[in-house]
């Protein structure tokens, strides 16, 4: 269970040790992703290259495999690096961006699943529900079902994989065996810029470097995700602003905000 001290220990940790994240993401989110990570205090790589992937995962803290813009080469990359993760037991969140949208992205998604379970699985309502069972509607990237519709299926695949689920909606969910972890942060204006999704999965990377726990990890990422999203969204006139505003509070978030805006809820089964 997290709460406000171990969300800033683990900012904390991230700040003092500045982790390696291997991002193999897409190109859309890449500039963002990488500055995300910087405010917050990690280092971020992106490599992609099918001959560099591996080697880049060996040096990396975590690895973050993102497939919202997809080629054969692209997947091959990714593959290489999930195995030279799951070889060396390094952590690896995986976000199924789209995942439901297409045969190619679907069937992409379970080819990285069947090479070992992620760490981490981080996606919408509409891609975890789409990764269970392929019965999910998604809208290009976009969930079209609310996050509490999604969490049987998220139960369901965190007991297939023996990994925590991460769920993104106007209320996140990470769930794992019996216990769910809600959090209530964030502001409506977040889902009017692309790729905070992308954004948290990194983030997710991060905290997964400094905190054992793959499921308090998970958590603690959408929590500072949705509070600087409150912070930036009080700042902003728009989702132009935002972008900027945000990249503000990861840099300066401190532990009175944290304190003061943590909005989460544990439930065990």
């Amino acid at each position: 269970m997290i709460d406000a001290k171990t969300v800033w220990a683990d900012l904390e940790k991230i700040r003092q040790s500045s982790p390696l994240i291997h991002n193999i993401t897409n190109y859309v989110v890449m500039n963002s992703t990488a500055n995300a990570l910087l405010a917050i205090g990690a280092s971020p790589v992106m490599a992609h290259a099918e001959e560099e992937t591996a080697e880049m995962t060996a040096l990396a803290s975590v690895l973050v495999v993102n497939i919202g813009t997809l080629s054969t080469p692209w997947v091959a990359g990714m593959e290489r690096a999930v195995r030279a993760a799951r070889d060396a037991k390094k952590p690896y969140v995986l976000d199924p961006v789209g995942a439901g949208a297409t045969a190619f992205r679907t069937d992409t998604v379970h080819r990285l699943l069947g090479l070992g379970s992620p760490t981490v699985l981080r996606g919408n309502a509409s891609e975890i529900m789409s990764v269970h069972t392929s019965e999910g509607s998604t809208r290009g990237v976009d969930s079209t079902e609310q996050s509490d519709s999604a969490l049987e299926a998220g139960r369901a695949l965190a007991r297939q994989y023996g990994c925590p689920v991460s769920i993104s909606g106007a209320t996140d969910y990470v769930v794992s065996g019996g216990e769910t972890i809600a959090i209530s942060n964030g502001h409506p204006l977040m889902g009017r810029v692309t790729g905070l999704g992308c954004t948290a999965s990194a983030l997710t990377g991060a905290f997964l470097a400094v905190d054992p726990s793959p499921m308090d990890a998970a958590a603690t990422a959408m929590a500072v995700m949705g509070i600087c999203g409150e912070i930036a969204a009080e700042k902003s006139e728009g989702p132009g602003s935002l972008q900027m505003h945000l990249l503000d509070a990861f840099h300066n978030l401190d532990e009175k905000q944290v304190a003061n805006r943590l909005k989460v809820g544990h439930e065990t089964r």
